[in-house]
């Protein structure tokens, strides 16, 4: 698995491996789930956009 390097503050760090904790995950584990919940959420928002912009093309069209 490929490693990358990220600046965190020092507070932020320790929020996310407090959460870790009381989850009983990985730090790893916690962002990697972050990472995958923003992505979901960012193509599903995208999608919806799109959709809705189509629909008024529609409108506009009909």
């Amino acid at each position: 698995m490929a490693r990358v390097l990220v600046s965190l503050s020092p507070d932020f760090l320790d929020t996310i491996d407090s959460l870790a904790e009381s989850e009983h995950r990985t730090r790893s584990e916690l962002i990697r789930e972050a990472l995958r919940t923003y992505m979901r959420r960012t193509r599903f928002v995208n999608q919806t956009k799109a959709d809705n912009a189509a629909s008024k093309l529609d409108e506009l069209l009909d």
